[in-house]
């Protein structure tokens, strides 16, 4: 029989009857537990009870940070260039490389930080009984058949199967979504059950709220439903984003071209035998280093980080890894977790329903803040003693505490009992005036608490609360003409529109009662009336979804309630037009092609799993959409490390969320994303305008050397003077996009898809005739000058890197805005001015300061060579600006915003 004990599934264990699942274990009857010997050998059959984990060492995560082709022709580079002599150059490049290498680093050694925090969820000591014997032991030394005693403030050390349960309720939140702590008993169950409905088990890392019971173990370690969850984590694979894929691709296409390329020219270098092996050679090795774009990772990079930066210190929102700021802006739906992300997960008295009226009641949360109205006007609550005998009642048959700290109102106990606590206060600031006598429990049997107290006046009194169909019973018992059909159809109706609804009633009592009973309140009592609960939206949740939807940003919300509280809550979101929701059994019914069609069109997903979530996650990202996880428990863990962006929340999250998440939202506000998601428009606008400016600029330092092979020509540019132009002006320059702010309209168009390319075809052919027109001018200009008499050898080498870096910042401002130069956006960054200003200063150094130009080889100019170089500038702006126009007259026929190429 041993031999034939394995893990089992808890959707299997949950229909078993106890006698036959003792018996199946091999437990002894009673409270015997295993023995010390049969614990034992089963515990060298399945090993401890301990999550593994599986992680990369780190040394190697950082070693695979390197395995890119840019990465290589850049270390190749730095290589030729160190071997040069060309030090300073080697310097920058390697800077560039081991920026990169931290970047990727960084980002993939966070998500095994979830792993280790799942692990420290589980219990380190359990109470079990073997040998008769009750005793501590370590959780690891658990094993299957073992019997676990658990009472008030303990966590669940592994997933049991409950034999025996004493008004046993378990906060299951973190696991389930949950808000409740849920009941739990010891029936066996029928047919598939989902986890949050499978009330007869304890699972692994759950919390014992009340009560105590006895479970035998069913699934320790990775079996475990905390297990599965880990193991989901470890095995997702993490996509890069879709900014990181195009420049990859990009890179690639880039490096290859100007390898193969390089390779051509030094071919026909040679074959004209006009350059010596030596010269041939620096001026190639010169013309890669000046083409490979190799300041587009720091960039792209800085401009990551600065975006970062601004988020954390304006938005309250951390962002973990560079890329995934950028995602942002790419992201086109948002699935979210309901409790604690899109609710507060603070149980509110919205309504209080009394025989003689109806009452409203504002606030929400669990602060005392609010007001009492009849017919939207605001009473005062002293002055209705139907409203201050229902608070009473509720107040008194309670057994929650509401405390304040650091300004933060929070419970211990239930958040239905917490509501009644936070609606008494909004009306009356002291506790009713009683002695409390006896208290009978809430337990899932009978479904109600109550409370026995003696007045001021010397009368004893019973208060009870809890299930509508319990009490109408007791109140139809005291009182014949009590209207049971409308309180019934009244209750129903509430809840069908996802609100959860508590009846309240009280009964005097002999004033000799001194312990309440069951008989006392089942003989009757007197109704009060019916308190409506809802887990209120977050204030800025449902402004924040509208504006998402018309920035084109669909919102999904996933959560384990009930498909009616579900949808109800989506409705009052306006979370769509007509919400359509589904459960995680109707999914799990459905043919896979099926399954994953309904995955994406749904809007609401109800009664869901981790696995759900996670399946849910990677449909959306199958089906082409860049997917944003919002979650808050371990059961969002999975599917917010599959996410393109997983999203935490910083004040309620768990830990392993933080880590498993790609950012954190610190104040737990929904509304954050909007205003991330436009920042992440923000940066990938920048980054794509800094990829614009810096290719057809470095290219264009290339195609003169090119050209000036083709045409056997002496070199014109110094290897020291490409190389000034390379990694001081190029760099300096481009950094003016980290400061560019975010242009007119970006929120008012649809998110990019995520195949879209970087470039489109007119930024190719922008790129193409931009660096044709520098490098062919700037060598029209060289060759005038020396063929003119104007100027020697040094000047016009001097005027042609003027030239280039002119022509960079002209160029410049036609790239930074997509509306024409001359409007209100030229003076919107005026960090673009002071970085001009800067390289115009260091140009200057160049051309006059004696030991720079004995470097550089450099002369100062005359006023007409410092002309002849403002001329080209100015020239390829007006050129830029002439295809701008013809650009957007070109949209304004379609019907087009300018932005909408940054879309394409």
């Amino acid at each position: 029989m041993e031999d034939d004990i394995s893990q089992r599934s808890p959707k299997s264990v949950t229909n078993e009857t106890v006698d036959s699942l003792t018996a199946e274990l091999e437990v002894p009857p009673g409270s015997q537990g295993l023995s010390t010997a049969l614990s034992q050998e089963r515990l060298a059959k399945f090993g401890p009870n301990r999550l593994q984990g599986h992680t990369t060492p780190k040394w190697l995560i950082f070693l695979r940070q390197f395995n890119n082709l840019i990465i290589y022709i850049l270390v190749a580079a730095a290589g030729l260039t160190a071997a040069m002599g060309h030090l300073t150059d080697t310097a920058i490049i390697g800077l560039v490389i081991i920026i990169n290498a931290l970047v990727g680093y960084y980002q993939e050694a966070n998500a095994s930080d979830a792993l280790e925090k799942i692990k420290n969820l589980l219990a380190p000591m359990a109470t079990v009984y073997r040998d008769g014997i009750r005793q501590d032991v370590p959780s690891e030394a658990l094993v299957l058949g073992d019997l676990v005693y658990l009472e008030a403030g303990d966590n669940v050390p592994a997933d049991l199967r409950l034999v025996s349960a004493d008004n046993l309720r378990l906060q299951e939140s973190a696991l389930t979504g949950e808000v409740d702590a849920v009941a739990k008993q010891t029936q066996a169950l029928q047919g598939d059950i989902p986890l949050a409905e499978q009330t007869n088990m304890a699972f692994a890392s759950t919390a014992v709220a009340a009560g105590s019971g006895l479970g035998l173990v069913v699934a320790t370690a990775d079996h475990t439903e905390l297990g599965k969850i880990s193991q989901s984590v470890a095995n997702v694979q993490k996509s890069k984003s879709p900014l990181m894929r195009e420049i990859d691709g990009l890179g690639k296409g880039i490096s290859w071209g100007i390898m193969g390329f390089s390779v051509l020219l030094f071919l026909l270098g040679m074959l004209t035998g006009q350059y010596t092996m030596g010269t041939l050679a620096l001026a190639i090795v010169t013309m890669v280093v000046g083409s490979i774009p190799e300041g587009l990772p720091a960039t792209t990079s800085v401009i990551l980080a600065m975006g970062v930066a601004n988020m954390a210190k304006k938005h309250q929102t951390l962002v973990k890894s560079l890329p995934a700021a950028e995602t942002l802006g790419s992201v086109d739906v948002i699935a979210t977790d309901k409790t604690g992300t899109l609710t507060k997960n603070e149980m509110t008295i919205t309504q209080i329903i009394t025989p003689q009226t109806t009452y409203r009641v504002t606030g929400s949360g669990y602060a005392p803040e609010g007001t009492f109205k009849v017919a939207d006007k605001i009473i005062t609550p002293s002055q209705h003693p139907d409203l201050r005998q229902l608070l009473e009642a509720g107040f008194l048959a309670n057994d929650t505490t509401l405390t304040q700290t650091a300004g933060q109102f929070t419970i211990n106990g239930e958040p239905t009992d917490g509501a009644f606590l936070t609606a008494y206060h909004k009306a009356f600031p002291d506790k009713p005036a009683v002695q409390a006598l006896d208290l009978l429990p809430f337990d899932s049997d009978y479904r109600y608490i109550a409370r026995l107290v003696k007045t001021l006046t010397g009368a004893t009194k019973l208060y009870v609360k809890g299930a509508p169909d319990k009490l109408f019973a007791m109140a139809a018992a005291g009182d014949p003409h009590f209207d049971r059909r409308a309180y019934e159809a009244l209750t129903k109706q509430l809840s069908q529109q996802g609100q959860r609804v508590i009846a309240v009633g009280e009964k005097p009592v002999p004033t000799n009662t001194t312990a309440v009973s069951h008989d006392l309140l089942q003989a009757g009592i007197t109704f009060l009336g019916l308190a409506v609960i809802v887990d209120p939206p977050r204030d800025d949740v449902i402004a924040a979804i509208q504006e998402m939807r018309q920035a084109g940003v669909k919102v999904k919300m996933i959560t384990g309630d009930n498909p009616d509280t579900a949808v109800a809550i989506a409705n009052q979101l306006g979370l769509a037009d007509s919400p359509h929701a589904v459960t995680g059994l109707e999914l799990a019914a459905l043919p896979e092609a099926e399954r994953q069609q309904v995955m994406t069109q749904a809007d609401v997903f109800a009664r869901t799993t981790p696995s759900d979530k996670l399946a849910i996650v990677s449909a959306l990202q199958a089906a082409g959409k860049v997917t944003a996880m919002m979650g808050d428990g371990v059961n969002d863990a999975p599917a917010l490390k599959k996410a393109d962006i997983g999203v935490a929340m910083g004040m309620g999250g768990t830990d392993v969320a933080k880590d498993a998440g790609d950012m954190i939202l610190t104040d737990d506000k929904f509304s954050r994303m909007q205003t991330a998601i436009g920042q992440g428009r923000r940066i990938y606008a920048n980054i794509k305008k800094s990829i614009l400016f810096l290719l057809p600029t470095s290219f264009a330092e290339g195609l003169i050397i090119a050209f000036t092979i083709l045409m056997q020509r002496q070199m014109p540019l110094q290897p020291s003077q490409m190389l000034w132009i390379n990694m001081v002006s190029a760099i300096t320059i481009q950094f003016a996009f980290i400061f560019e702010p975010a242009e007119s309209g970006l929120m008012q168009r649809p998110p990019r898809t995520s195949n879209a390319s970087l470039l489109n075809k007119h930024d190719i052919f922008q790129m193409i005739y931009v660096s044709v027109l520098i490098a062919g001018i700037g060598i029209i200009a060289y060759d005038w000058l020396l063929s003119a008499g104007v100027a020697n050898e040094i000047t016009a080498s001097t005027m042609m890197v003027n030239i280039i870096v002119l022509s960079k910042i002209f160029y410049l401002f036609n790239i930074r805005t997509n509306a024409l130069v001359i409007s209100k956006n030229f003076f919107s960054n005026p960090m673009a001015f002071v970085i001009i200003g800067i390289m115009l200063g260091l140009q200057l150094i160049l051309n006059y300061v004696p030991f720079m130009q004995g470097i550089f080889h450099t002369e100062p100019l005359t006023w007409l060579e410092w002309g002849i170089a403002v001329a080209v500038g100015i020239l390829i702006l007006v050129i830029t600006e002439f295809d701008k126009v013809i650009r957007l007259a070109h949209r304004r026929q379609k019907g087009k915003t300018p932005l909408a190429e940054l879309s394409e």
